[in-house]
């Protein structure tokens, strides 16, 4: 195989369209954008983002960091340092408000990850984090969820 033998694929390469040169061009006079109206008219017709004067979507969506989410899960969360000084035993929500860790119920119980553990503990949650589960069961205790 030589330089001069490489050739594109046959039907890769298309002549360009000749607008405007005549009705035998086939793309004659108007040049395929019809008779009259914005988008036939010189220019490039209208903005991107335009919706011909309705309110375009990039002003109707909200803005100013992030969507509220619809059904948001709202928890009481505690790190796993303030359950270090609980003694071992069960550990849940009851048990935490009584023992005045927690002051008030904001949904239900989610454990997570910060600081350390070193006493066994049977942990009732209705969620744990991953390094929070981990450190409660390399401790001795375990995780139950609610």
């Amino acid at each position: 195989m030589r330089l001069e033998d490489a050739k594109p694929k046959a039907g890769s390469k298309k002549r360009r369209k000749r607008k405007g040169r005549g009705i035998a061009a086939g793309q004659g006079a108007s040049c395929g954008f019809g008779m009259r109206g914005q988008k036939s008219r010189s220019g490039s017709g209208t903005r991107p983002g335009f919706e011909g004067g309705q309110l375009p979507l990039y002003r109707r969506i909200p803005k100013l960091k992030h969507f509220t989410i619809v059904n948001q899960n709202v928890y009481t969360v505690i790190n796993v340092k303030d359950l270090a000084e609980l003694p071992a035993g069960d550990v849940s929500m009851e048990t935490l408000l009584e023992a005045g860790v927690l002051t008030s119920n904001d949904g239900p119980l989610k454990i997570l990850g910060d600081g350390e553990i070193s006493t066994a503990l049977t942990v009732k949650a209705a969620a744990f984090t991953k390094s929070a589960k981990e450190k409660i069961e390399a401790a001795g205790g375990s995780c139950e969820i609610v």
